[in-house]
C-alpha cells in the first residue's frame, strides 16, 4: 500500500502455532477461543508480519521473523515454516538480502530478531550484509546480560553476532531512526520494546510490535504470558491504541494470522474495535 511517498508491504517472517494460552495469559480459554480457532493441542495460528518500507531512498525492514536456524525439534514443536522465511518471502518481491539498507528490530525475541542472523557453514553471520541494524540500547543490554531466566527469550545466536559485525546501531529512547520512521519505547512486553511510527505526507502507520500483537488483543487486560512487565503492558496498550484511533492512523499487527493492518475506533464494550482491515499491506 502507499503511505504518502512510502510503499509498505507485508513480508512474512514465518508462520507458527504456539500454545493459545501463552498468547492470552490470564484470559480464560472460554473467552479467547471464541475469537480464534484452536486445535486439539491447544495451539493457534500466528503470523510474523514483518513490514518492508520502501522510501525511494532505502529498503527498510521492520523485524525479521524467526529465521532459518531453528533446530528440528523447535521447528516441529512450533510447526514453523521450513527454510528461511524472511529471505524466501523477500525474494518473491524481487529483493535479495543485499538489497536491504536498514533493519529495525522492535525487540530481540526469537520470532522478531531470529531472521537477522543466519548460519554460513559453521559461522553465524548477518543475513542482510549491507544493512544497518537498529536496536534500542535498553533492549540490547537486557538481552546480552546473560540472565538465566531470559535464556530462552533471547537466544544469543540471534543477537551476539551483531556486536562485532560493524552493522549495529544502538538508540536511546524515543528518536527518529531515519527520515519518516520514529521509534518510541513502550516497555511492557520487554523493557526495551519499541513501537515504530511511520510518517509520510500527513499519513501515519504504527507498528505495534507485541504491545498489541493481534486484533484479538485489543482489550487492555488481554496480554500475553510472555510480557515481562504486565502492569506496563496493560497501561501502554490503551494509550497507544487510543492515539491511533483518535488520529485515524493505521495499526500494524505483528502476529495476527488474518490481518496485517486495521483502522480502529473506540468501543464501549471492548475498549477498541476494528473498523477496516487489510489482509496484507
Amino acid at each position: 500500500m502507499k503511505l504518502g511517498q512510502f510503499t509498505l508491504s507485508t513480508v512474512s517472517g514465518g508462520r507458527f502455532r504456539p500454545d493459545g494460552g501463552t498468547m492470552f495469559g490470564v484470559v480464560p480459554k472460554v473467552m479467547w477461543s471464541k475469537l480464534i480457532a484452536v486445535d486439539e493441542f491447544n495451539c493457534i495460528a500466528q503470523a510474523t508480519n514483518c513490514v518492508l518500507v520502501q522510501t525511494g531512498r532505502q529498503n527498510i525492514l521492520i523485524d525479521t521473523g524467526y529465521g532459518g536456524k531453528l533446530r528440528d525439534k523447535e521447528r516441529a514443536l512450533l510447526r514453523a515454516d521450513p527454510g528461511d522465511p524472511i529471505v524466501d518471502n523477500l525474494k518473491t518481491k524481487g529483493l535479495a538480502p543485499e538489497n536491504i539498507d536498514l533493519v529495525i528490530l522492535s525487540h530481540l525475541h526469537f520470532d522478531h530478531a531470529g531472521g537477522g542472523i543466519k548460519r554460513e557453514g559453521e559461522k553465524l553471520v548477518t543475513t542482510f550484509p549491507r544493512a544497518e541494524y537498529v536496536v534500542q540500547r535498553l533492549e540490547w543490554e537486557v538481552a546480552m546480560a546473560g540472565y538465566p531466566e531470559l535464556r530462552a527469550a533471547y537466544p544469543l545466536e540471534n543477537i551476539a553476532p551483531l556486536e562485532n559485525s560493524g552493522q549495529l546501531r544502538l538508540i536511546d529512547g524515543d528518536v527518529e531512526i531515519t527520515p519518516g520512521i520514529f521509534g518510541r519505547i513502550t516497555g511492557g512486553h520487554t523493557n526495551g520494546q519499541q513501537a515504530l511510527f511511520i510518517h509520510s505526507e500527513g499519513e501515519t502507520a504504527v507498528y505495534l510490535a507485541d504491545a498489541c500483537p493481534t486484533t484479538r488483543h485489543l482489550p487492555a487486560l488481554w496480554c500475553m504470558s510472555y510480557d515481562m512487565d504486565l502492569l506496563q503492558a496493560r497501561r501502554i496498550k490503551p494509550l497507544l491504541l487510543g492515539e491511533i484511533a483518535d488520529r485515524g492512523w493505521l495499526a500494524l499487527f505483528d502476529h495476527d494470522p488474518d490481518f496485517a493492518a486495521a483502522r480502529l475506533c473506540r468501543d464501549p464494550e471492548r475498549e477498541f474495535a476494528v473498523t477496516e482491515t487489510r489482509v496484507e499491506l
